[in-house]
């Protein structure tokens, strides 16, 4: 499947004149995007090599609220199936659309990047019970899809070369084509859920408080502990009246 854009060399890295580098365009991912990527394939690998098994990673409200097994909180984001080309296809979206934002709309704002992750996560974390999901990590992914879409609403996409498409509509042509193959769209449906929520708090939001003199500006500024752990925080200017 190819949704191709302007952006996908950068995401993935180019194979120049000399090859391709992996650990170069390893070390060229973004710190979180390159975080939770690596995160994903040791999860993998892990099951792979039998260390650990899928069972004690997905999500399980009993299992987790009632006999301690918290890790599942974030195993369950962790998890994308073996290794299998559908595996390879969900890291590619993963790295693509998680770099993109972190180099785009997040650049130098990685406590907001982190902000955006934990809200996504604490949603369908609340959202997971109702559902019956177990695994969350492609909710995730299109919920970013859903976010950089948005940002990007002038950019042309194409499906397959057959057809091309604004970036907005990027999400609802993954979750067509999701239908047409017979898969349950209920993880997909999570993720534009969330980043539709995420996109108006984020981005609309504001706007609206500014037009209507609201008092909270902006719902979604991440606290100065967080600013001060991702080394984004700053000082609040003070103004000295002589």
């Amino acid at each position: 499947m190819d949704f191709g854009g302007a952006g996908g060399a950068a995401a993935m890295g180019g194979a120049g004149d000399a090859g391709f580098d992996f650990m170069s365009w390893y070390m060229e991912i973004p710190i979180i995007s390159r975080l939770y990527f690596t995160g994903a394939f040791l999860t993998t690998a892990g099951c792979a090599l039998d260390i650990i098994s899928p069972f004690s990673l997905y999500f399980n409200f009993d299992l987790i609220f009632f006999q301690g097994q918290i890790w599942r909180l974030i195993t369950t984001y962790l998890f994308f199936g073996m290794f299998s080309i559908d595996f390879l296809f969900h890291m590619y979206f993963l790295v693509r659309y998680c770099r993109m934002l972190e180099e785009g709309d997040f650049r130098g704002k990685t406590a907001n990047f982190v902000m955006m992750i934990m809200f996504g996560v604490i949603f369908m974390t609340a959202v997971a019970p109702f559902v019956s999901v177990h695994f969350l990590g492609s909710s995730l992914t299109f919920m970013m899809v859903y976010v950089w879409g948005r940002r990007n609403e002038d950019m042309r996409m194409s499906f397959l070369g057959v057809f091309t498409f604004n970036a907005p509509y990027l999400p609802w042509v993954m979750l067509t084509f999701s239908m047409l193959l017979g898969n349950p769209v209920t993880i997909d449906a999570i993720g534009i859920l969330v980043g539709h929520t995420y996109y108006f708090l984020e981005y609309v939001y504001p706007v609206l408080a500014e037009i209507r003199g609201w008092r909270r500006k902006r719902i979604m500024e991440p606290p100065r502990l967080l600013h001060w752990i991702c080394g984004t925080y700053q000082e609040p200017a003070h103004l000295h009246q002589d």
